[in-house]
């Protein structure tokens, strides 16, 4: 069954991506209205995770981001399918990189250093790997969750390496990972995915207790990578800007918990400044902090609490 629906989807899909552009929005313009008015697609989850990361928003802005986001949503899905058919050209003009990015990552190869790379779930991050392949020496590596569906698994994965990326999956990261040493890497984690909690490190993050992966802090210690914050910026419909900043050059010597601290601080920050491109219909809090986890006062904890009352002054 699985292979009748894949065979059956395919040829759609291409037509889809060789759609353009204005002809793509349009029917994005269609599924926002089917997915947002009609069917309502995860509209209370969308709707709670909003309110409880904006207690300081009124009832009406809550509303507007909803509808931005689903709007947004729309795009990203249909945008994600035009990998499969876009020109390298193309991809560089509708995905930039920022000149302070691209040099964080030139002066990395020069000294032919192997990175990492710390990302969220926001603007188009499937366009921002395409970006970084296109763009820079480092080979790009995404640690990613395989699908159920092995057809659709080997599509996105083609879709993904189309434009020179390679995708780890997340049970192999360390292994292959340290198989890679003597080659110029970057290695990229969508980190602001819900672990299980009693592997989490825990701490605020959009006004709610948080549990975040201690995988790429662990890795990024151990191997002593410069680790790198990556932000997929929407400047406008269909047009996007790979930013980058460097959370730390010597993770080694870094306490416990303070590279975590950095890009949540980051992501924080990204999200307030462009809320609707945040993937907000994910289950993001499902879990909660076990009993026997204690929340531990720490100077990044504390500064959190700080951007707490900040950004309610918004």
């Amino acid at each position: 069954m699985q292979a009748v629906i894949y065979y059956l989807s395919l040829p759609f899909l291409y037509l889809l991506s060789l759609l353009p552009f204005p002809a793509l929005y349009a029917l994005s313009d269609v599924l926002y209205v089917l997915l947002y008015r009609v069917s309502g697609y995860r509209k209370e989850v969308v709707m709670e995770n909003l309110r409880r990361s904006f207690p300081e928003k009124p009832e009406a802005e809550i509303k507007a981001i909803a509808s931005r986001f689903y709007r947004h949503l729309c795009d990203l899905f249909l945008e994600t399918f035009k990998t499969l058919t876009i020109s390298h050209k193309e991809m560089l003009q509708r995905c930039q990189m920022h000149a302070e990015a691209q040099k964080i990552f030139n002066e990395l190869a020069a000294a032919n250093q192997s990175c990492i790379i710390l990302m969220g779930h926001q603007g188009q991050w499937e366009w921002g790997g395409n970006t970084f392949s296109l763009l820079c020496r480092h080979q790009l590596y995404v640690i990613y969750h395989p699908l159920a569906n092995r057809y659709f698994n080997g599509l996105i994965y083609r879709m993904r390496s189309r434009f020179g990326t390679k995708l780890i999956a997340m049970k192999e990261t360390f292994r292959e990972m340290a198989s890679l040493r003597n080659e110029l890497t970057a290695t990229a984690f969508i980190a602001d995915q819900s672990p299980r909690p009693e592997t989490a490190y825990w701490t605020t993050f959009l006004h709610q207790d948080s549990g975040f992966f201690q995988g790429a802090e662990k890795i990024a210690k151990k191997m002593n990578r410069p680790v790198v914050y990556v932000q997929v910026y929407k400047k406008q419909r269909g047009y996007y800007e790979l930013r980058a900043q460097m959370l730390s050059a010597n993770p080694a010597a870094a306490p416990d918990g303070q590279l975590l601290e950095n890009y949540i601080k980051k992501l924080e920050e990204d999200i307030y400044q462009q809320p609707e491109t945040w993937l907000w219909s994910h289950r993001r809090w499902k879990h909660s902090r076990p009993q026997n986890i204690q929340f531990i006062e720490t100077k990044e904890n504390k500064n959190h609490a700080s951007r707490k009352r900040t950004h309610s002054g918004h």
